[in-house]
């Protein structure tokens, strides 16, 4: 059995990210199917909550089949974990990159007074946001990031919701294996070593050069570490 992959987008950005990688995973025969969180891409009047969040994950795992890979980055891949964590037979194996930090209630706190006065520009920073982009990421990831739209006004509602993760417990939890990726530049990777002591079957990838994105600021070096990911799952077997 070919095992599907389930892809989980980051904040503000939505399922368009994963062009790169939906594209390889169907070039090489494994279905993959990408999708768009609540008040992300598709679902901009939806409430973003974590509980909500999970929940999209699992109906897509259940549309592929019993059983996905599941790859998130940024805010997707603190979903994924807390998925995994919920839904541990829908899970053969976790791909959770630029999200090894803790959401700790400071970082929150503070990224929410920055969040609520970018809130209050004329445009809701959506020059900010463009600009940000075109600086950090390759034109081409730009584009599949972009492709979707951006989600403003989901920054706030995110880290309110963000409160109640606890990645490193999830980890704890989750018997599958888990590549922890990151971005060598990453400001996200400052705890990475103790989310990968949380896994019972972790391993750590860095990309080199890469930064916070790094699906779409090295979408080959990512892709690849996807797709060796999956043939390690499927050469286990169901009871790998």
């Amino acid at each position: 059995m070919v095992l599907p992959v389930v892809l989980v987008h980051g904040l503000r950005t939505s399922r368009t990210m994963w062009r790169h990688q939906v594209e390889a995973l169907e070039r090489a025969g494994r279905g993959a199917v990408a999708v768009d969180l609540p008040g992300h891409g598709t679902r901009l009047d939806e409430p973003f909550t974590l509980a909500a969040a999970v929940e999209t994950v699992r109906v897509a795992v259940e549309q592929v089949g019993d059983r996905a890979l599941v790859v998130g980055v940024s805010l997707g891949g603190y979903t994924a974990i807390a998925h995994a964590a919920r839904h541990p037979d829908q899970v053969a194996g976790l791909v959770a990159a630029s999200c090894s930090t803790r959401p700790a209630a400071a970082l929150l706190t503070a990224w929410g007074v920055a969040a609520h006065g970018i809130a209050r520009l004329p445009d809701r920073g959506a020059w900010l946001n463009r600009t940000l982009v075109a600086r950090t990421i390759p034109a081409a990831g730009a584009a599949d990031v972009g492709a979707g739209g951006y989600a403003l006004d989901a920054t706030v509602p995110v880290l309110r919701a963000m409160r109640e993760a606890r990645p490193l417990e999830d980890l704890a939890r989750i018997d599958a294996p888990v590549w922890i990726v990151n971005g060598a530049l990453d400001h996200f990777r400052g705890e990475e070593r103790r989310f990968l002591a949380a896994c019972s079957d972790g391993r750590l990838v860095v990309i080199p050069r890469a930064t916070h994105l790094v699906s779409a600021v090295a979408p080959v070096a990512f892709t690849r570490v996807v797709l060796e990911a999956a043939d390690e799952l499927d050469a286990a077997g169901p009871g790998g």
